[in-house]
């Protein structure tokens, strides 16, 4: 991966199900309000929840930006923290997104690897996090949930060859308010940024689907 000072994108989801206001996208704009730094180019994307977008999207982002790294953040209804994916997974979608549509063959990509974890150590980002000192809570997590943070997740770690990360937040108000899931957003970022800087060796890229 290449030196921090780069460009990073970051995307959230719009509505959808009992979710009108879409934690997810409300902690990327407060995120995008407190910056990363004048070193850090910040790009921010509002995510419908389609498969078929996201198929067409993920790619088109890295081919129009070439970031060092991509954040993807969902909301999750069961969350009490602060959640950090390790991986992605590639089949199981059953569930009807926005458009009542969901794939034929019911996975991201046909004869890909059933998972693909990140290139960042999310254990590492984990414990990093919690010692900065924020007033939330930060936990991993190897199951995204098969649905469409799952299917973007995947779908970025194989446009990317594992440069990608998936944080899954909880609703606003359960419990954390919106200033406070955008200065954890900002938490990790900087934390994974740094990390690329100072510990590359514990970073693997350039493994092959």
């Amino acid at each position: 991966m290449e030196k921090r000072g780069g460009c990073v994108v970051v995307t959230g989801f719009g509505p959808f199900g009992e979710h009108a206001v879409n934690a997810s996208w409300v902690a990327v704009q407060e995120l995008d309000k407190l910056g990363l730094g004048d070193r850090v180019e910040l790009h921010i994307y509002e995510v419908p929840v389609e498969y078929r977008t996201v198929q067409r999207l993920i790619p088109d982002l890295w081919i129009k930006h070439r970031p060092q790294l991509i954040v993807h953040v969902g909301v999750s209804g069961m969350a009490t923290a602060i959640t950090l994916e390790k991986c992605g997974h590639n089949q199981g979608y059953l569930r009807l997104d926005n458009r009542q549509f969901c794939p034929d063959t019911q996975c991201c990509v046909d004869g890909g690897p059933e998972c693909l974890q990140s290139c960042i150590d999310m254990d590492d980002v984990c414990r990093r996090a919690s010692a900065a000192g924020p007033d939330v809570q930060f936990t991993v997590s190897t199951d995204a949930g098969r649905y469409l943070c799952d299917f973007t997740y995947y779908t970025s770690l194989h446009e990317s060859h594992g440069r990608s990360v998936f944080i899954h937040v909880p609703p606003l108000g359960k419990p954390y308010t919106a200033a406070q899931l955008g200065r954890a957003l900002q938490t990790i970022l900087e934390v994974i940024l740094d990390m690329v800087e100072h510990s590359e060796d514990q970073i693997n890229c350039d493994y092959k689907h």
